[in-house]
């Protein structure tokens, strides 16, 4: 099998994320990454657009550090409080993977995150070069 996206047949084919993408080397699990500032402060208080900005920001310097870009991604899992923020988290997604392959996905809606404040968190799986 090759490096790439995987997309079995007889399973829903889609444009906003892969079922899998193959890739050689090292799983490195991230924590999961939320709207919080370097001093710990929350970014967009009731804002999911500015939240999932600063979220996808927090996962680029992380992924930045060690010295992969946004194609290391493989996997990806969002926590959110609301339904309604998919299409927030769908935008920012795509302007993030802008010119790579999108990841696998998972979306699941949960009751609270580790600060009241907190709208979303988004966790990756990324696979560094052999």
């Amino acid at each position: 099998m090759k490096d790439g996206p995987f997309n079995p047949q007889g399973v829903k084919q889609q444009t906003y994320y892969n079922h899998g993408v193959v890739r050689r080397g090292q799983p490195l699990f991230l924590t999961g990454q939320v709207a919080w500032d370097a001093d710990g402060r929350v970014v967009g208080k009731g804002d999911i657009d500015a939240q999932v900005d600063k979220i996808w920001e927090n996962i680029g310097l992380a992924i930045t550090g060690l010295g992969v870009g946004p194609e290391a991604i493989v996997k990806l899992t969002t926590f959110a409080l609301s339904r309604d923020s998919i299409p927030s988290l769908h935008r920012a997604r795509a302007a993030f993977f802008a010119g790579h392959d999108l990841p696998a996905s998972t979306f699941v809606m949960v009751a609270g995150l580790a600060d009241a404040d907190l709208l979303a968190e988004i966790e990756v799986t990324v696979i560094l070069p052999e």
